[in-house]
């Protein structure tokens, strides 16, 4: 018994004076070990012993200067708004309603195109002279529709549950 005690003090921590005469007469087993280990004899090195200090890298971000509060906090950074007129969205609509035209490489002096002033045309024009030349949206292409986090529940008729032939209230069941 004094050798258990022994060994156990020599691997784990253990309570002394008040402490291990309360655990004595309170524990239902006061022989098992408490479980805590020694730090100083299963960590190696121990804890605290290296003689280097740790050092964090300078960088712009620990500059206290460079590096202020709002620049970091994320809780606050929303989304900023953008603005586009209907003068420009029309100009964008009439460039991209056409196919885009690649032209071939020639062969002689590299010959740079400019591209021609555009004069702004009014939003009702621009979508007028677009549906006009080609149909836009059909049955098989449809426009684009929002994304909804969940999908559009459809009534279909599932397969009837089993019954009495008596029963008073008919069940119909859909998924």
């Amino acid at each position: 018994m004094a050798s258990r005690k022994a060994t156990e003090s020599l691997y784990h921590l253990s309570p002394k004076g008040f402490w291990k005469k309360f655990r004595d007469v309170v524990s239902a087993n006061p022989t098992i070990s408490s479980g805590l280990p020694l730090a100083n004899e299963h960590r190696f090195p121990p804890p605290g012993s290296r003689p280097e200090q740790a050092s964090t890298p300078a960088t712009k971000a620990s500059d206290i200067a460079q590096n202020p509060y709002w620049k970091r906090d994320v809780r606050r950074a929303y989304p900023q708004l953008s603005v586009i007129t209907q003068s420009e969205l029309s100009t964008l609509l009439i460039e991209h309603s056409g196919a885009q035209a690649v032209a071939a490489p020639s062969e002689g002096a590299q010959k740079t195109e400019v591209p021609a002033v555009k004069k702004s045309v009014d939003l009702s024009e621009a979508i007028a002279s677009i549906t006009a030349n080609a149909q836009v949206y059909s049955e098989t292409k449809l426009p684009p529709a929002l994304p909804t986090p969940f999908k559009r529940w459809s009534p279909h008729l599932s397969p009837p549950p089993p019954q009495d032939h008596y029963f008073e209230l008919p069940m119909v069941l859909y998924r």
